[in-house]
């Protein structure tokens, strides 16, 4: 029997009095898929960074044999000359430059010592095949989509002939065509005698793609399994600890009159203002419901709550009426003020300020609640923090460390509680559970529901079909900027919101 290729033996790795890891032990086969699944801050990303000498040898307790041999590296470098490349959930990629040049960046192919072009971009155009890119390599990053950027990333490792690759997170922000693609290549690489080691909070594409599955939960291994013989339930369970009976904690809530009109909401593409992004949409929400909106991305959701909120940086125009009142929400300042608050898409873009505290992030929006002439209660806001903190249970060891420190689950909820903390009447909620394991999603999920119990009222923009069935009272499906159904949550299937999503044409 051959050896494998890699085993960490009894990992160890602490921050300050916190063990991220405590003992961990992996075994990755060539030519394997090796997924590890666990809840936000459970250790996953700490352990490849262990591996991949982001946490340098020394940093740490435990062994790593890589192709039988110890593996100690002090950086990042040492491990990509072994053959080891990471894709980390943030690409990495220089958008200002093409294809080609992010994927020889600080390793251009040179001929008597000057960069040969002629070759780099034939070996891109290798690279490229190889990944099922049909584009140019002289093709500038930023002109990609998000999908076409994660293949570019993987050409990359490619380039540096990697023997495994880790991802961390790869198909959070794709579509569904973009993911198989993804997982596609994923398995041909591993047809091909690459081994992969595979991060994602994604159940069913776990299951898909896998070999082997590995649990770790509070920096423990739980256990590792065959996938095969594994049901989403099973690693459900050994990720959370216990068993849960139901992913979406419906829970009976009153739905009042329509508190929020939104009238012939048209708008055009921030670049182009040619383009129709959102075309004459109009709906209401009523008090304590949770409206959903589901439909391909692209279908203009976002761009349409943006609007309501008033931060869409695109020209735009329509009415809207909060009990009954006309409102001039040319501002989200102005939305705020009076009642409307919304969790952007983009937690790390447009939600967290990742070098501030905890805390500072989540009085940021109600500052003005505890400052007089200027100056700002320092007891009024830590005691408001705090008890923020308590009722959203985000779990955090003090509210001065750095907000980017904290799992993505953790983060969510610091910037549910910013909002939480103007009394909106109307929160809107866009992709809330996007890269978030199973039980933070449950958590929020659970406190949606004692939020319209209390007599708020949701919008849920989401992608994931399950979680709109799962949660919402109502759905408004897009497309191409138009709602094209507005339906009862009763009897509702996957396929009748698909069948209105993926109609063709554009209303009048």
């Amino acid at each position: 029997m051959s050896s494998p290729l890699l085993e960490m033996h009894d990992i160890v790795k602490c921050f300050g009095p916190v063990k991220a890891l405590d003992g961990v032990s992996i075994r990755l086969e060539k030519g394997e898929i090796l997924s590890l699944c666990g809840e936000n801050g459970s250790g996953k990303s700490t352990l490849m960074k262990v591996l991949c000498g982001i946490y340098p040898h020394g940093d740490y307790q435990g062994e790593i044999i890589y192709q039988g041999e110890k593996l100690e590296p002090n950086k990042i470098s040492d491990t990509e000359d072994l053959g080891i490349a990471i894709i980390h959930q943030e690409l990495t990629m220089v958008k200002e430059l093409s294809i080609l040049e992010n994927l020889f960046l600080g390793s251009e192919l040179c001929k008597y010592g000057v960069m040969d072009y002629e070759l780099m971009h034939f070996e891109a155009e290798i690279l490229l095949e190889k990944v099922k890119l049909a584009v140019s390599p002289e093709t500038k990053v930023g002109d990609l989509g998000v999908g076409q950027q994660q293949l570019v990333e993987i050409a990359k490792a490619m380039s540096k002939n990697a023997k495994l690759l880790v991802l961390d997170e790869p198909t959070a922000p794709l579509t569904e065509s973009e993911t198989e693609i993804l997982l596609d290549l994923v398995k041909d690489l591993r047809d091909s005698g690459v081994s992969c080691i595979y991060i994602s909070h994604k159940l069913g594409e776990v299951k898909a793609i896998s070999d082997h599955i590995c649990v770790i939960r509070d920096g423990t291994h739980i256990g590792t399994r065959e996938a095969r013989n594994m049901t989403t339930d099973d690693i459900i369970t050994m990720m959370v600890g216990r068993e849960m009976k139901q992913l979406f904690p419906r829970e009976e809530h009153d739905i009042g009159e329509v508190v929020l009109e939104v009238k012939n909401v048209k708008a055009w593409d921030k670049a182009n203002s040619s383009i129709p992004k959102v075309r004459d949409a109009s709906f209401n929400l009523r008090k304590g419901e949770i409206l959903g909106v589901s439909g391909l991305v692209g279908a203009g959701r976002t761009e349409l709550m943006e609007c309501l909120y008033g931060c869409y940086l695109g020209r735009y125009e329509g009415q809207y009426f909060l009990n009954g009142k006309q409102l001039k929400t040319s501002t989200s300042r102005d939305a705020l003020e009076v009642g409307i608050a919304m969790v952007p898409e983009d937690r790390k873009r447009n939600g967290i300020i990742p070098i501030m505290s905890v805390g500072q992030n989540i009085s940021l929006a109600a500052i003005d609640q505890f400052s007089t002439g200027g100056i700002v209660n320092d007891t009024i806001e830590a005691n408001s923090i705090q008890d923020a903190v308590k009722k959203l249970t985000v779990k955090t060891p003090n509210t001065e460390i750095a907000i980017k420190n904290l799992s993505g689950g953790n983060q969510q909820k610091a910037i549910l509680a910013r909002f939480l903390m103007v009394n909106p009447s109307v929160l809107i909620l866009d992709e809330p559970t996007r890269g978030i394991d199973v039980g933070a999603k449950y958590e929020i999920y659970k406190l949606m529901f004692q939020l319209v119990k209390s007599g708020i009222s949701i919008i849920m923009v989401s992608s994931e079909l399950p979680e709109v069935l799962g949660i919402s009272d109502r759905v408004l499906v897009m497309h191409e900027g138009v709602i094209k159904g507005d339906l009862v949550n009763e009897n509702l299937t996957q396929e009748i919101i698909m069948d209105c999503a993926l109609f063709e044409g554009v209303a009048a």
